[in-house]
């Protein structure tokens, strides 16, 4: 009889702590195993399946066992608030800070510190992008970095 799959959260908290242990910053590893540096992270976090060979560069670079390399690969279960169901624009929204919002934190606090991003000294913008695969919907959120001060 084999153990069932470990959970995504479970392997993400083992990710995130050898990450720390190692010094490893996240662009450190995304730049090896060669993908975007937010998708790495929202994956890693466990928002995305992880290709096999991209799953096992991570495990061998944090020294993590195959149960990691595992659920790394498996496709997440993503659920949605049902009030965002009701519109497919703003569905998106919130689709996309559900997978990616986690990733984003991440990369606000590596890069800043200890703190947030304010929504009230806040800009946002929306801009086409001409693509050949179909134009882009660009938005920019621009927001000042609040840092905690205890």
């Amino acid at each position: 009889m084999t153990a069932p799959i470990m959970p995504k959260s479970d392997a993400a908290d083992l990710i995130v702590a050898a990450r720390i242990r190692q010094g490893l910053k996240w662009s450190d590893i995304a730049e090896r195993i060669g993908a975007p540096v937010v998708w790495t992270v929202a994956a890693l976090l466990g928002k995305h399946p992880v290709p096999a060979d991209k799953a096992t560069m991570v495990v061998e670079m944090l020294g993590l066992g195959e149960g990691v390399t595992e659920s790394l690969i498996q496709q997440p279960t993503r659920v949605a608030d049902d009030a965002a169901a009701t519109d497919p624009t703003i569905y998106r929204f919130h689709e996309a800070l559900a997978v990616y919002g986690p990733a984003l934190k991440e990369l606000i606090h590596e890069e800043f510190g200890d703190g947030i991003m304010s929504a009230i000294n806040f800009k946002v913008d929306v801009s086409r992008r001409p693509d050949p695969d179909g134009d882009r919907v660009v938005v920019t959120f621009d927001g000042k970095f609040l840092d905690y001060r205890w």
